[in-house]
């Protein structure tokens, strides 16, 4: 047994590194079971038991009683066992003797080892601790102060975790300072050599999902649903919410009082522009709707392929587009259809294009097309429909005679237009539009979208 002092120091320490008593005993038995594996280089035949409310250590060694000892750590002759337990008389050759080990016999060395030692596996529990704690809060905001701000990432803290928000996690144009207080979503846990590796973010698309669950408690509530999010980090965002409750619209709930509430997410993500886009089961109208502020004039879906043209007025195609493709890619991502944006003239000599023969155009092998027209392949449009691979086994056609039809087809499509060709006035109807899709799309919705910043 060992006087309570040293069970008091070490109980001290495990209170400040908020260890638990279960776990405190755990530790010191694995410390004197350690020591004594340090003192005579094998422990298997010894148990410890730690009693924290008594402030007790009891070691116990299981030594087999032998005439002749040959080795001391784990034999005992009859005379030395009655010598240390005088009950030991009733044992024989053979029986198994039960010796307790004072711990004070380590003298100072239990001390220097029990410090490392201890210290080690405080380590230990506190990084299992942490690792137990993050790993169930995946998918949390988390608000933490900066730490260390390097080239790769950005170190926050919060209490005793240390959480790493790495470069392609953060917001590109924002800037960290130490100090500051950092708002984030934990994205992953991971066990290391030098601890828990805890991994936050504020670029992913959750992030933005769990702060409109904070600024919106018909989220919460399950009353409104974020049925899709797409983002460009600190840029531009699109969101695609659906209520369900009918007397509840979505995008006012969103937007709240005067734009309370979307301003407060804006804000946040450093005046990141959000749309918010009203759900609908029919494609067209939440298509539509995605592209907005810019509206189509109309639409050519194949539901098949999840793929869509949009038409536009050719002075509206940039809004469609968006500074650097940013509209109609976030459309394309909230709405899971590959949409291509196309003004009026240019859509219609995309059609030009496409109905062109293939013997008309220069670099073509004249006998190449030929053979191509005898499968029913003429048309620009009919060579870029078709399987490459098929055409391979069509006589007369090899790959290097392939690829530079496709070659010069590329050419002729890429080809530059006169001025005065593009500036021709257009028939809309030539091209089956309906000039009135955006004033009767206009009509069944009062409010499809909303898009605000921070002024």
């Amino acid at each position: 047994m060992v006087n309570r002092e040293l069970i008091e120091v070490f109980s001290e320490i495990a209170r400040e590194k908020n260890v638990e008593r279960s776990e405190l005993a755990s530790i010191l038995e694995e410390l004197f079971l350690y020591v004594i594996e340090k003192e005579y280089g094998d422990s298997s035949n010894c148990s410890c038991i730690v009693n924290l409310d008594k402030g007790e250590i009891e070691i116990y060694a299981e030594k087999t009683i032998v005439e002749e000892i040959d080795d001391y750590k784990v034999e005992i002759t009859l005379e030395e066992a009655i010598t240390k337990e005088p009950e030991a008389e009733d044992l024989e050759v053979g029986d198994i003797f039960v010796e307790v080990i004072d711990p004070r016999v380590f003298g100072r060395r239990l001390v220097v080892t029990a410090k490392q030692f201890f210290a080690q596996r405080l380590r230990d529990v506190e990084r299992n601790y942490i690792y137990e704690d993050y790993a169930n809060r995946i998918g949390e905001i988390v608000i933490g102060v900066v730490h260390q701000v390097q080239r790769d990432g950005v170190f926050i803290n919060i209490e005793q975790a240390e959480l790493r928000m790495p470069k392609n996690e953060q917001i590109q144009m924002e800037r960290y300072r130490r100090g500051e207080t950092v708002r984030a979503i934990i994205k992953s846990v991971e066990v290391t050599s030098k601890g828990p590796d805890i991994i936050v973010s504020r670029s992913d698309n959750h992030f933005l999902y769990k702060l409109f669950e904070l600024e919106v408690p018909e989220i919460e509530d399950g009353i409104i649903e974020i049925t899709s999010i797409a983002r460009y980090p600190g840029e531009r965002a699109k969101i695609i919410v659906k209520s369900n409750d009918r007397r509840i619209d979505p995008v006012g709930a969103c937007v709240g009082m005067r734009g309370s509430r979307i301003q407060a997410i804006v804000r946040e993500l450093n005046n990141e522009k959000i749309d918010i886009v009203n759900f609908s089961d029919q494609n067209e109208v939440l298509i539509t709707r995605a592209l907005s502020p810019a509206k189509p004039l109309q639409l050519f879906i194949d539901d098949d392929k999840n793929y869509c043209v949009a038409l536009f007025d050719d002075d509206d195609l940039d809004s469609a587009i968006g500074r650097n493709g940013m509209n109609v890619n976030l459309a394309s991502k909230i709405t899971d259809y590959k949409i291509d944006a196309y003004g009026v003239k240019q859509y219609e000599r995309i059609q030009e294009d496409q109905n062109t023969k293939l013997l008309e155009i220069e670099g073509v092998d004249s006998s190449a097309a030929s053979a191509l027209d005898k499968s029913g392949i003429s048309l620009v449009s009919d060579l870029l429909d078709s399987d490459m691979d098929k055409l391979l086994t069509l006589s007369g056609i090899d790959e290097d005679l392939l690829d530079s039809i496709y070659e010069a087809v590329q050419s002729y499509i890429e080809r530059e237009v006169e001025p005065d060709v593009i500036e021709e006035e257009v028939d809309l109807s030539s091209l089956g539009i309906n000039l009135e899709y955006e004033e009767n799309e206009n009509s069944k919705e009062d409010s499809t979208s909303a898009s605000l910043e921070e002024e």
